[in-house]
């Protein structure tokens, strides 16, 4: 069953989520998904040689966790641009909680553009990405239809 689609307004938070602990597991098979096979996501002793504490999780893979963010939306709209600026690692057994914020409404022909400031923090607030992400929801904007 369809339910409406949500409206967000500038300063509307989005749910936080606490994310479960890194594994060893979601490193691999995030290498097999999206071809990244740098040893250093994955084997021990490539992370070290490269100066690394252990191995480390891929960039791209909490850009896409950022994303989880608007998972629940996906039925009424679409990610249009995704930025993320990377300022930390993230290791085994790290967890990260995840955020955002509602900083843009516009109105468009095709939905309304929402703007959200997102990011990614370990447990003592540092945080490990930032950026901004753009979901358009389908449909006439409010009062249009």
């Amino acid at each position: 069953m369809s339910t409406a689609a949500q409206r967000w307004s500038v300063g509307d938070e989005l749910a936080q989520q606490a994310l479960p602990p890194v594994t060893r597991l979601d490193l691999i098979r995030y290498a097999g998904a999206s071809g990244d096979y740098n040893p250093i996501h994955t084997i021990d002793e490539e992370a070290e040689r490269a100066g690394l504490p252990g191995v480390i999780q891929h960039g791209m893979l909490t850009m896409a966790r950022i994303g989880l963010l608007l998972s629940a939306h996906l039925e009424h709209g679409y990610v249009k641009r995704f930025r993320t600026r990377f300022s930390g690692m993230v290791q085994l057994g790290d967890r990260i909680t995840i955020a955002g914020r509602c900083s843009g409404v516009e109105e468009r022909e095709e939905g309304t553009l929402y703007t959200f400031a997102v990011s990614a923090r370990k447990p003592e607030g540092r945080p490990v990405a930032s950026g901004t992400v753009e979901f358009l929801v389908f449909g006439a904007a409010p009062g249009q239809g």
